[in-house]
């Protein structure tokens, strides 16, 4: 792993404000985290030099999902391997509403997921996905404790 990997992100969507300063320094923080987690044989994590987290509207990431997964539809978070995160703003924003949380507590979540993807972790098996959600929520964690850290001294 690159230790001098960085993380960037970018809002490409008009449809939602968001914080972005506030994203950064959370992407910045899970990207610490992440550092501190082991990644998967299969993972690009040690090629990659810069990652970008994408915030888009949900037609722009229902373009990419038909693309390059020939699925029609907004989702949520889609990574490549090359380290773009794109991440639905839209989508979170719904999902908030649905699981009664906040749209950047999503965002938060989508970035960490994606991060996770970029370190070999998949979802594609009910087994897998319950590994990858529990390292989500371990990194989303570690994420936040070192924010709280960071703010209080």
């Amino acid at each position: 792993m690159n230790a001098a990997l960085r993380i960037g992100v970018h809002n490409r969507q008009r449809k939602l404000r968001v914080d972005v300063a506030a994203l950064q320094v959370f992407a910045e923080s899970a990207l610490r985290a992440a550092m501190a987690t082991k990644p998967r044989p299969a993972s690009v994590w040690h090629e990659l030099e810069q990652l970008d987290v994408m915030l888009v509207s949900d037609a722009r990431i229902a373009a990419l999902h038909k693309q390059f997964m020939d699925i029609a539809g907004p989702t949520d978070v889609i990574t490549f391997q090359h380290g773009e995160i794109f991440v639905s703003i839209e989508t979170a924003k719904a999902n908030a509403d649905r699981f009664h949380t906040t749209a950047d507590a999503e965002v938060r979540l989508y970035i960490a997921h994606g991060i996770l993807h970029l370190m070999g972790f998949d979802d594609t098996t009910p087994s897998a996905a319950r590994t990858m959600a529990k390292a989500q929520e371990r990194l989303v964690a570690a994420a936040e404790a070192d924010l709280a850290r960071r703010s209080s001294g």
